[in-house]
């Protein structure tokens, strides 16, 4: 999530009333439920956003509406988001939801590069299974249905947190599922101080194969950086890495085009 001008500092102030520890799986559903209320009462977020009005009586009027439906802790993080001044009225709701994502990855603990891992694992899945997309995106179907169908899939193999984050997913906040998720893991790298980098290759990489494509690509970017690896059989050998806005593309598929490209001219 990009936010600048006041919606930054605003986020930023949220983000310090965001507890460290504690249940922290509550307080995420917790801010998830008040970030998709406010998305989707145009009112009551006109106020929650209204410069004109004080911060203090912003704050007080949430705590109004939430006291006793959420947790005293995700309510300290509301009232201190309205409290601020946005640039748009669409950053509060979204900067509640990232802000749910922060605590649902520290919800993890130690489990955090699992949680990624998972994460990316079922945007795969949802990838490639054309019937599970198709249900998930399917506006004739509940949220409900779709979170049901969500736990049943996933069930008790993956950790709470994840399926946590693929249920919020379904919120239509992002453009879609899948997007969604690659959001989430992107703040949950953030949170562990890491990058994310997708990696194509024509073969699984070894475990000592990815440890020296992580530490060459953290050597390169000044942080450590999370492994998104795909096989891919269009990539017949080599590598590609996509980290943030810049491709590194060694595969030999590349490397067939761009001689076919020179024989051409």
């Amino acid at each position: 999530m990009m936010m600048r001008g006041a919606s930054a500092d605003a986020y930023a102030a949220a983000a310090e009333a965001l507890p460290a520890s504690g249940d922290l799986g509550r307080v995420a559903q917790d801010l998830f439920g008040v970030s998709d209320l406010v998305r989707s009462e145009p009112g009551l977020r006109r106020v929650a956003t209204d410069a004109s009005v004080p911060g203090a009586a912003k704050a007080e009027l949430l705590r109004s509406v939430l006291t006793g439906k959420v947790s005293t802790e995700a309510l300290d993080v509301v009232s201190a988001a309205v409290s601020q001044r946005w640039s748009a009225g669409r950053d509060l709701p979204d900067a509640l939801e990232e802000l749910g994502v922060v605590a649902a990855v520290r919800s993890t603990g130690s489990d955090v590069a699992r949680l990624e891992d998972e994460i990316f694992a079922v945007g795969r899945l949802v990838q490639a299974n054309p019937e599970l997309r198709d249900a998930l995106s399917d506006p004739a179907r509940s949220r409900d249905d779709k979170s049901a169908l969500i736990s049943g899939l996933l069930g008790d193999k993956v950790l709470p947190a994840t399926i946590a984050l693929v249920q919020q997913s379904l919120s239509g906040s992002h453009r879609t599922v899948t997007v969604a998720l690659a959001s989430y893991q992107k703040v949950a790298a953030e949170v562990r101080g890491q990058g994310v980098a997708t990696v194509r290759v024509a073969q699984p990489l070894a475990q000592a194969e990815r440890d020296r494509l992580a530490a060459a690509l953290a050597g390169t970017y000044g942080r450590e950086v999370h492994l998104n690896v795909i096989v891919d059989r269009d990539v017949i050998g080599g590598i590609r890495v996509e980290i943030g806005d810049d491709v590194i593309d060694g595969t030999v598929s590349t490397r067939l085009d761009e001689a076919g490209r020179k024989l051409a001219g």
